[in-house]
């Protein structure tokens, strides 16, 4: 049996690919993007911004995309930091293609890159995919924690 047909015989694949890729998107954004800020990761867009950097005196922001394998790295991190400083520091995510603004505005040429705000003010940034541990001491150390 020839590989050449064996795709194009069945368009089925295609189909089935796409409604994989929709259901997983849809798990991501169930998993990782809660609606409250009670130990959960927000959805931070350009109109929301600047309510999630001043409603908390340290936030973390993590600019991603859905296309990022790092960034799916990252995600689980983040995830469990929001619950463990819970009360501390608010966590946030921003689909860095779904909000180019913010992306220029904070100069993002690479992702992940989580940013530290403290007081509403940019205090450090971190890019690429880090071990809980390496994240959690950068925190503490921009936020004296």
């Amino acid at each position: 049996m020839s590989d050449e047909g064996f795709f194009d015989e069945d368009s089925s694949f295609d189909d089935e690919l796409s409604q994989l890729r929709q259901k997983r998107i849809a798990d991501l954004e169930n998993r990782f993007l809660k609606s409250d800020n009670c130990g959960g990761v927000i959805a931070v867009g350009e109109d929301s911004f600047l309510d999630f950097i001043g409603s908390s005196r340290y936030a973390v922001l993590d600019m991603w995309a859905e296309w990022c394998g790092p960034c799916r790295m990252v995600a689980p991190v983040i995830e469990e930091l929001s619950s463990e400083l819970s009360g501390q520091v608010a966590f946030g995510k921003c689909n860095t293609d779904e909000n180019p603004n913010l992306s220029r505005k904070f100069m993002i040429s690479a992702i992940p890159t989580l940013l530290f705000f403290s007081g509403g003010q940019l205090a450090d940034r971190l890019t690429g995919a880090y071990p809980k541990e390496s994240i959690e001491k950068r925190i503490k150390l921009a936020f004296s924690l």
